[in-house]
């Protein structure tokens, strides 16, 4: 990665042609329209295999939730990899790639007679999920954009809410009506027309290989675009914000992506299976709303006291959603969490690219998401052993409530993202004239 930066440094590069417009802004579209496409087949997705295999098998609830955590396991990982290629190869052709192995894994899972086949389909969604998903995603719109990045990030990511709210509805009726083995070959055909295209035609890995600097500054012609800035990763992989910050998120994600895929099972025991529809739309629709909002929020106030507020208001309404059967209460319930669910997954990104810069941004986000899986691979995991011990979803929601509340204390104590001062070790570095 060095090697790669210093070249980038060194290397005279010719600015764009005269009259040509920032392309940015296409980017973060393709970024977005990809994002849709793989969070509703596969983030939001999963809750409505969950519930297809619930319906359709005979097998208990956690071994079905846990092909969930192998997926997020799984998806961990590869993202170390991926953050490792994209720093050495265009980031189209591993997103690519990641769509191809996606595609492959959802037509061949209705396909799966048994759990054991079941997970190992998992297996490569997650390596697909993975190459074409967040850790990408984040890392090409973080190149392209530093004043404007909570917005365009906060645009980009809205993605994964949208594609909740508009491809997760209809995934849950091809499953209904024509069961998992005929619809996820079409889902998978889906997947495909939702991704390459936009990867190939609007995404671009790195604005001064195209002449620009970051929200559209014009590099001069003939001179050399600056170096990426930041801390280096063995610097911050060793602070004490890194850990308590990823700490918190492996608590706030448990909570959340648990309650997100056991929602659609949910929703059909409170409120009944045509309700039930609609539940994903509700979340993923109040989260496009509120991380429009929140993008322009984390400008009026400090990000990880917008953080905490969040994960306190995520746990109380999982904490109310765990006690409440009227169906008009508890989709007001699904609104609260909505605005919390999409702000919080997108706030991650942004606290890491604020407090460390994009110089080793993708190693330091895709280390943070592999130990934030212990928290999405397990939060589905938890709920459904609590559903399968006590046959009721209330102590399942009640317990991630509380674990939301408790990564929101956690949090707290990280401290201000911008601030090195409690941090010994990256305090030293900023006052180091050598860093």
């Amino acid at each position: 990665m060095a090697r790669r930066q210093e070249s980038l440094s060194q290397d005279s590069i010719e600015g764009p042609a005269e009259g040509a417009t920032f392309p940015g802004m296409r980017v973060v579209a393709g970024c977005f329209l990809s994002l849709m496409t793989t969070a509703g087949l596969a983030f939001y997705g999963i809750a409505v295999y969950l519930n297809a295999f619930s319906n359709e098998k005979s097998w208990s609830l956690s071994s079905i939730s846990f092909a969930t955590t192998v997926f997020f396991v799984v998806g961990g990982v590869v993202g170390l990899f991926v953050a490792r290629l994209i720093t050495r190869f265009d980031a189209r052709v591993v997103m690519t790639g990641g769509a191809i192995l996606g595609a492959v894994a959802l037509a061949l899972l209705g396909q799966a007679s048994s759990p054991a086949q079941m997970y190992l389909v998992y297996v490569l969604f997650a390596c697909g999920f993975g190459g074409a998903g967040l850790v990408p995603v984040t890392t090409i719109v973080t190149r392209w954009f530093v004043q404007r990045r909570s917005v365009a990030i906060s645009i980009a990511s809205t993605g994964l809410s949208v594609g909740g709210m508009v491809i997760t509805p209809i995934a849950k009726w091809m499953t209904d009506h024509w069961g998992l083995s005929t619809a996820t070959p079409i889902l998978a055909v889906v997947w495909l027309l939702g991704t390459i295209p936009f990867i190939l035609l609007l995404i671009k890995p790195d604005p001064t290989k195209l002449g620009w600097l970051p929200d559209g500054k014009r590099i001069v012609q003939g001179s050399k675009p600056p170096a990426p800035t930041g801390a280096k990763y063995a610097d911050a992989i060793r602070s004490r914000f890194f850990w308590l910050m990823t700490i918190a998120y492996v608590m706030l994600m448990a909570a959340q992506v648990g309650g997100i895929q056991q929602l659609v099972k949910l929703a059909e025991e409170r409120t009944g299976a045509t309700a039930a529809a609609f539940a994903t739309f509700v979340v993923a629709g109040m989260s496009v709303v509120a991380r429009l909002v929140g993008g322009r929020i984390v400008h009026l106030m400090p990000m990880g006291r917008f953080t905490v507020i969040l994960g306190a208001f995520q746990g109380l309404s999982l904490v109310a959603v765990s006690f409440t059967h009227n169906a008009v209460l508890f989709f007001l319930l699904l609104l609260v969490f909505g605005a919390t669910v999409g702000n919080i997954l997108m706030l991650q990104s942004l606290i890491i690219s604020h407090r460390f810069g994009v110089l080793d941004y993708a190693r330091l986000f895709s280390r943070s998401q592999l130990i934030v899986v212990l928290g999405t691979a397990g939060g589905p995991l938890l709920l459904g052993w609590l559903y399968d011990l006590s046959g009721t979803y209330q102590i399942s929601y009640l317990v991630a409530g509380c674990i939301s509340i408790a990564g929101a204390g956690v949090m707290l104590m990280a401290g201000p993202v911008n601030d090195h001062d409690d941090d010994p070790i990256m305090a030293r570095k900023q006052k180091s004239p050598a860093s």
